[in-house]
């Protein structure tokens, strides 16, 4: 077992490295699939004395669902920001600036959370404070700002917790 986890220290990303070296070359050949392999086993291996603490992810199988959700909301939110910058006159956007408690603590999720915002259009993680406890996210347009920090707190952050802690 010792043996198998040093040859293939982060077997997900292994796999992610060869599928995107597959779409790198944007073309399917057992060449491309066993270098895709190669890399996906040499890189983990290369890197590993800067993954000390490996991340452990309680339910990995939801991080699919979530991942979905965050591509339908950025879908979502592409129409409903180019309805804001196309309809909406200046004087009727209300942007705001949104302090976000955090319930999460690992740093993996507190990032995965603010990747999420950012990814979305209309919304940016613009600072997270020193302890880690909260995260400061600007708004294209919030009338609601308390409905957009409950939304955020529902629909990314309590999956997030589902999936890390």
């Amino acid at each position: 077992m010792k043996l198998l986890n040093r040859l293939l220290p982060h077997p997900l990303l292994t796999l992610m490295l060869t599928v995107i070296w597959l779409l790198l070359v944007n073309r399917f050949s057992l060449n491309s699939l066993l270098f895709g392999f190669l890399l996906g086993l040499l890189i983990p291996v290369a890197t590993q004395p800067y993954w000390p603490n490996r991340p452990k992810l309680k339910r990995p199988s939801k991080l699919v669902t979530y991942t979905l959700l965050v591509l339908w909301d950025i879908i979502v939110a592409n129409v409903a920001v180019a309805r804001i910058v196309l309809f909406m006159p200046n004087a009727k956007r209300q942007p705001a600036w949104i302090n976000i408690p955090l319930d999460i603590r690992t740093p993996e999720a507190i990032a995965m959370l603010g990747g999420t915002i950012t990814m979305t259009p209309g919304t940016l993680t613009a600072d997270i404070s020193a302890q880690g406890r909260s995260l400061l996210v600007h708004c294209l347009h919030a009338p609601d700002p308390d409905a957009v920090r409950a939304e955020i707190k529902t629909r990314y952050e309590a999956r997030l917790k589902e999936i890390f802690e």
